[in-house]
């Protein structure tokens, strides 16, 4: 990764240099164009640590997933109770992001589903955004056929049964409650994972307790391949 001056960046012996590594398979990253130490402008910067560390990773790619179709989900899901609330679950999409990344570098073509999160669309990865369980179930039942279906999202298992059109009020007549009546939102897994289709199906079990027997119960129930 070379960083040095513009002008010895230039100079023909750098250059020759740079060509011999390369003509003796030796990969060279950069340089970037950019402000320098020495207040002049041009090539000769260092590349970014971040690009740097894609150059390095992209070094030794493993395409074991060349020529498959990889369906994600990821990040939260959102049910609406009234134009200005809803009910949702933590989740900041980090895990569904990375794994999408992670197939693109294996190889694959991968199609994210995700609720609404704050991240940045990893790249050669296609990205569907979408609020409501139902929203992701239809989404997902939209882009099969796939090979792979990973549900790292976490998903709403209920939504209110009516969504107020207008907020609602504190209403005195309630005392100092407020009752909800909730109705079951579709299985995205178990749908996907039963289909005659079925891809190769994968699972998470966030749990605060019995996490194995909760676990093992969910790989059977929803005909899971891994969890």
């Amino acid at each position: 990764a070379p960083a040095m001056n513009q002008a010895m960046w230039r100079d023909a012996s750098v250059q020759a240099n740079t060509r011999q590594l390369e003509e003796r398979d030796f990969r060279v990253f950069g340089p970037a164009s950019g402000s320098q130490a020495c207040g002049d402008v041009g090539f000769g910067r260092m590349l970014e640590a971040d690009d740097l560390a894609q150059c390095a990773a992209d070094c030794f790619q493993r395409l074991s997933l060349t020529g498959k179709h990889v369906l994600i989900t990821a990040g939260p899901t959102q049910e609406n109770i009234d134009p200005v609330r809803y009910i949702t679950n933590h989740s900041s999409g980090k895990m569904g992001f990375a794994l999408a990344e992670a197939a693109v570098e294996a190889g694959a073509r991968v199609t994210l589903i995700t609720g609404p999160v704050n991240l940045p669309t990893p790249d050669r990865v296609s990205r569907i955004d979408v609020v409501s369980a139902r929203d992701m179930l239809a989404a997902c039942e939209a882009a099969i056929p796939c090979d792979l279906f990973i549900a790292s999202a976490a998903v709403a298992d209920y939504r209110p049964e009516v969504v107020a059109p207008h907020k609602l009020k504190k209403d005195p007549s309630n005392g100092d409650g407020l009752l909800l009546q909730m109705v079951r939102n579709p299985d995205i897994l178990a749908t996907i994972a039963t289909r005659p289709d079925r891809p190769f199906s994968v699972g998470f079990a966030a749990e605060t307790e019995h996490l194995l027997d909760y676990a093992a119960r969910k790989l059977k129930d929803k005909n899971l391949d891994l969890i």
